[in-house]
């Protein structure tokens, strides 16, 4: 392909022609444009998400890292750990909360389900510890003292009778 450019430029002998040609020649052995393998086709832009196997959107975090003025510069990682961070926070209430939802014989996820989730697993209960889940309800609790007595055990009723 590069013999045949080289060729029709010395029949054309025209000026530009032959710069053209030779840019074109340059450009292909330089790497950019057009090679001799390629088919022509773009490659397919991947999201860095795709790349770091996540599901959490790594440029919308930039962007909102960026925007939020929390720092001069971000870099390069910063937002995709965040990501992965924040997807794993989900996942581990989702499947808790799934637990909850399915224990009460339902299908569907609601604020009840992560209100209990949340607040039956001692770490999320202390890193949400001053947060509110609205439509969470209360966590279902009472006193000892207001449940009624035992009866009497076979070691309690020897010790009465003594």
């Amino acid at each position: 392909q590069i013999h045949t450019q080289i060729f029709l430029c010395i029949l054309s002998r025209s000026k530009f022609s032959l710069i053209f040609s030779f840019r074109k020649l340059y450009r292909s052995m330089a790497g950019r444009g057009k090679t001799l393998g390629s088919s022509g086709a773009a490659k397919k832009a991947t999201s860095r998400s795709s790349k770091a196997g996540l599901q959490f959107p790594v440029g919308r975090i930039a962007r909102f890292l960026k925007a939020g003025k929390y720092a001069e510069r971000v870099g390069a990682g910063a937002p995709v750990y965040l990501a992965a961070v924040l997807e794993y926070l989900a996942a581990e209430v989702l499947e808790l909360a799934g637990n909850a939802a399915r224990d009460n014989k339902k299908t569907r996820i609601v604020p009840r389900h992560i209100q209990l989730a949340v607040r039956n697993d001692e770490e999320l209960s202390k890193l949400l510890g001053d947060v509110t889940i609205a439509n969470g309800g209360v966590m279902p609790n009472i006193h000892n003292l207001l449940l009624p007595k035992k009866a009497g055990t076979s070691k309690g009723a020897a010790a009465d009778e003594e």
